[in-house]
């Protein structure tokens, strides 16, 4: 691992990551594509915790009052506020993708990186996210979220699981079949990416440090890069999503699909 491959991967994840093209198919395709060496699935979820960064300064005047309500909610025992509600719904909504992880790890690191499987899922979510942005209708906001809502949300979660889905790409799209208006469905896929990200990088930081060698600028520049593009695509994107469609995001995941199957099919 160079430093730059590193610096080049960091950007990858945090542009991929929030936006619905797959941080995980990006990951695994790029040294495919450029005949880089394999980095491993804990190099990938350590670079995690650069728009683990990002996601915590965009969002720290939510998270601050959803702190709030845990502590409140711990002494009362009641739910009263809507941060209070939301905190509720981002907790149930993050147990399905959860037990998934802990059930699927060993296929998550390995057959389900194959190129083949990627360039399948990033046409056919590409061609569901561009259906349902396009005809469900935008009639509600995130403060309509239910806990039904929520559970549908955190459930699409788990297909994340496999590269070409994409973690945002399918909660937003549940978010729009529920009716959430774009910036909604964005906003709360944010959201609830966190807890399962915080989770994911502290079972895997240390094991990236450990596969680093006593070096470990490359592992700092790629987590530096990917919280500075990270930041930067929440940014654009949630400005870009309150005047036009996810359209674009989807021909983008066929367009890369096209290339993967290309690929495949001039190596043999």
């Amino acid at each position: 691992m160079t430093v730059l491959h590193a610096l080049v991967l960091g950007i990858i994840q945090g542009v991929a990551e929030l936006l619905p093209i797959s941080s995980s198919a990006h990951l695994a395709l790029t040294p495919y594509l450029f005949g880089w060496e394999e980095q491993g699935l804990a190099f990938d979820v350590a670079l995690h915790l650069g728009t683990l960064l990002a996601l915590c300064w965009y969002f720290r005047a939510e998270w601050i009052e959803m702190i709030g309500s845990a502590w409140r909610v711990a002494r009362t025992r009641r739910i009263e506020s809507a941060a209070d509600r939301r905190l509720l719904y981002l907790v149930a909504a993050t147990i399905p993708a959860g037990v998934a992880g802990v059930l699927l790890n060993d296929l998550a690191e390995t057959t389900f990186r194959s190129p083949r499987i990627i360039g399948t899922t990033l046409a056919v979510m590409g061609v569901v996210l561009w259906a349902v942005d396009r005809w469900a209708p935008r009639a509600r906001s995130i403060g309509e979220v239910s806990l039904r809502d929520a559970l549908l949300i955190g459930a699409a979660q788990v297909l994340a699981l496999v590269p070409g889905v994409s973690r945002s790409g399918s909660t937003i799209t549940a978010g729009r079949l529920l009716h959430l208006d774009r910036p909604s469905a964005a906003r709360f896929s944010f959201l609830l990416s966190m807890p399962i990200t915080l989770a994911a990088v502290v079972v895997k930081v240390p094991e990236a440090v450990r596969a680093s060698s006593g070096d470990h600028l490359p592992l700092v520049v790629g987590v530096l890069s990917a919280a500075v593009s990270a930041w930067l695509t929440i940014t654009v994107l949630l400005r870009y999503v309150s005047k036009h469609s996810f359209g674009v995001f989807a021909l983008y995941r066929l367009l890369l699909s096209a290339v993967v199957f290309a690929t495949i099919a001039s190596r043999g």
